[in-house]
């Protein structure tokens, strides 16, 4: 569909260096842009895609191996034509670590200071919610002798105890809030704030964003796969 230029960033080395050698052993050449959300991002590099057919569930392969985390949502965050790692979810992965090879594009919307505003109120909540629940889990033994002996009150006391602990150790961690640049950039070229401190942004799109809007404007099918595949092919400029 046309030429997309990026450029990695070196605070991200591990991306940076893991992607370099992936494109000069040709991996992403013929590999699809399987998932691709319109006003939200394009996301590719699955191995599995590779002349995969019509119907086939895509996004689970790999080359076998995980990146460790560079997550600075201060610095590098998820403006528009922003590439970030994909990942599995926090369930299965707390640490964050990247896909070895799935990386997305984003395109996202452009947000109002209000609704950026909302956003850190949410974000806050749940950095609060997520210190709670691992203070339950650490308390899990006590809170089920509680329930074993259907001691509602001693549960009630428990549960405002560690609400108070999560109050405090998310204020101790510092609030969830997005810098001027970050504003600056969501409130006029667009993004996706919500991603930020969840996944590794490693580069950003230089030349080529009119073709990121192509993609991510295509006709999709199930699971997002665009209904005429979008091949990429990856190669070095310096």
């Amino acid at each position: 569909m046309g030429d997309i230029t990026v450029r990695l960033y070196d605070e991200t080395p591990l991306h940076r260096d893991n992607f370099l050698k992936l494109v000069s052993n040709r991996f992403f050449d013929g590999t699809l842009f399987h998932r691709v959300i319109k006003d939200f991002m394009i996301q590719g590099g699955d191995p599995e895609s590779k002349g995969a057919p019509a119907g086939k569930s895509l996004g689970s392969g790999g080359p076998g191996y995980n990146v460790p985390a560079e997550i600075k949502p201060a610095t590098l965050f998820h403006k528009r034509g922003a590439l970030s790692a994909a990942r599995l979810g926090d369930e299965v992965n707390p640490a964050k670590e990247s896909s070895g090879s799935q990386f997305y594009i984003v395109w996202g919307k452009v947000y109002k200071a209000a609704e950026l505003k909302q956003l850190e109120h949410q974000m806050k909540m749940q950095q609060e919610q997520n210190i709670f629940n691992t203070l339950a889990a650490e308390h899990r033994e006590e809170i089920m002798n509680l329930r074993r002996n259907r001691d509602r009150n001693g549960l009630m006391v428990l549960q405002d105890k560690l609400a108070k602990m999560a109050v405090e150790k998310s204020k101790e961690q510092g609030t969830p809030t997005f810098t001027p640049e970050q504003v600056e950039a969501y409130t006029t070229l667009g993004g996706t704030p919500f991603l930020d401190g969840g996944y590794t942004v490693f580069g950003e799109v230089e030349e080529g964003l009119e073709i990121v809007e192509a993609i991510q404007n295509v006709e999709t099918l199930m699971g997002d796969r665009p209904k005429t595949d979008v091949v990429m092919n990856v190669t070095v400029t310096e």
